[in-house]
């Protein structure tokens, strides 16, 4: 009886063994299967995430080369329609002082642009900024503001563009042998107080006084920096600063002023300094010498497209060296002392 006994619990105690033992397998089973299970799923959520970079990467720099070739593509219509010929007409009147840069400018602005006219006339400055404020002409050329040669309301609604720099000179016949007049000899000479050269240290001979119309910048700018606002007296009235020029070189005792433009490589007639300063733009520029000006380029409003693309190529770089090339002055290259005396 003990036996039977013996060999149940032997029995019992095998069996146990043989379930615990089943269970501890399928714990480590079912752990294994987790864990590949969760391996598996970090490895394709890494791989998801990777595809899903790389193709807004993709994505980020095909927008980007788009924007750029965009761009590239809006930059070159830019530049091209900036370059484009342009057509039509430009009237522009005034200044006889800034009529030879104004015609060298438009001889070769037009032919970068041979579809469009550039005419520039003369006429005095008075006339030029009438007729721009009248609408006209396109551009009124003028050697003084234009207030003083318009009304003043009218001279408002005009844009006023600084080209330049003009300097005027008092200018005498080769032949009379006089170099340096002080600026009272000079008032004198002008208002008609001293009328023989005899006194004022030249010949004995009578003083022929050229002058310019009422209308004339040139004969404004004198008047103010020359003659210390004194009006001139009655001479003979010139139209314009070539005509002016050549009866000076035909008369012995003649005497007038214009432009220094007007001088470059021209010998015909004796520049004369003023108070022992010579009329140069190296004078001007230092403020030695004060009988200077800005040449004005007046439109009405903005003007047209064809007067202001003349207007910016005359102020442009390319045309620069053209500027003290025919004797007028670079407005960047005044001193200070030279600006103080145009307050």
């Amino acid at each position: 009886m003990k036996k039977n006994m013996f060999a149940k619990v032997a029995s019992m105690l095998l069996v146990g063994a043989l379930v615990a033992a089943s269970l501890t397998g399928c714990s480590s089973s079912t752990n294994e299967s987790s864990g590949t299970t969760e391996s598996n799923t970090t490895e394709s959520s890494t791989t998801e995430s990777s595809t899903s970079e790389s193709s807004k990467a993709e994505s980020s720099a095909a927008e980007s080369s788009t924007k750029e070739s965009s761009t590239a593509e809006s930059s070159t219509a830019a530049e091209a329609s900036s370059e484009a010929p342009l057509s039509g007409e430009v009237n522009a009147a005034g200044s006889s002082a800034l009529q030879p840069l104004a015609q060298a400018a438009a001889e070769a602005f037009m032919e970068k642009n041979p579809d469009l006219a550039v005419n520039v006339n003369g006429g005095g400055s008075g006339e030029g900024c009438k007729q721009v404020a009248a609408g006209t002409i396109d551009i009124g050329n003028s050697d003084v503001d234009a207030s003083e040669k318009i009304d003043a309301d009218a001279a408002k609604a005009l844009v006023d563009h600084k080209v330049c720099i003009i300097t005027n000179a008092a200018i005498v016949n080769k032949d009379l042998g006089i170099t340096n007049l002080t600026t009272d000899q000079l008032i004198d000479i002008f208002t008609g107080k001293v009328t023989n050269w005899k006194d004022v240290g030249g010949p004995d001979l009578e003083i022929m006084l050229c002058t310019r119309p009422a209308s004339s910048g040139t004969r404004a700018l004198f008047k103010t920096y020359a003659l210390n606002g004194q009006e001139e007296t009655t001479g003979l009235e010139n139209d314009n600063s070539g005509e002016l020029m050549t009866t000076v070189a035909q008369n012995k005792g003649a005497i007038g002023y214009l432009a220094l433009s007007y001088l470059v490589d021209n010998d015909s007639v004796q520049a004369v300094s003023i108070d022992g300063v010579e009329p140069t733009l190296e004078n001007t520029y230092n403020g030695t010498y004060k009988v200077w000006g800005y040449e004005h380029m007046y439109t009405n409003g903005e003007g047209s497209e064809q007067a202001q693309a003349f207007i910016n190529y005359i102020m442009s770089d390319e045309f620069a060296p053209n500027i003290e090339k025919m004797g007028y002055g670079v407005t960047s290259k005044l001193s200070d002392a030279a600006i103080k005396t145009h307050e």
